[in-house]
């Protein structure tokens, strides 16, 4: 059940109406993630996955991209990002990608400080890959959070 307003679990636009400016200005950050973004399909699909699993975020752990069948993304594919690095589906930007997310929502601090991480980083991924990755793991991490803790969404499944 929602915790704000009066918005049945399913309904996870109704609720942006509350804060109209700000999920304006959320809305843009999303679409500047999707429609902007420069990261490959798969690897901004792993990275949003980790980011989905360690929110807890039943809405965004369901959600599939439409051209992801096209892209050799399917449920083995999302099954095993927390697998990035022994799961042999995964290129080495993908593994980044998966990782990175991951210790971005749960350990952000031994992420930066991490030389050996960095350098496989850096292998993998331009400096410009690795900014869209780290805004879209903002978006990602934020809005997800959101969704989870006023329970808003949480049996929704979306296509983008």
């Amino acid at each position: 059940m929602s915790r704000i307003g009066d918005f049945s679990s399913d309904d996870i636009a109704g609720w942006a109406g509350v804060s109209p400016e700000l999920s304006t200005a959320m809305a843009g950050f999303t679409d500047a993630v999707y429609a902007r973004g420069r990261l490959p399909l798969r690897v901004r699909e792993a990275a949003r996955m980790a980011i989905a699993l360690a929110n807890e975020c039943a809405v965004c752990q369901q959600t599939r991209d439409s051209k992801g069948a096209a892209e050799g993304i399917d449920d083995d594919f999302y099954d095993h990002v927390l697998q990035w690095d022994s799961w042999d589906g995964f290129d080495d930007a993908e593994r980044i990608a998966a990782e990175f997310a991951h210790r971005f929502a749960t350990d952000h601090t031994a992420l930066r400080d991490d030389e050996d991480f960095w350098e496989r980083a850096h292998a993998a991924l331009s400096d410009e890959l690795i900014a869209d990755l780290a805004l879209s793991c903002a978006m990602w991490l934020g809005s997800g959070r959101v969704l989870r803790v006023l329970d808003i969404g949480q049996t929704c499944k979306l296509t983008l």
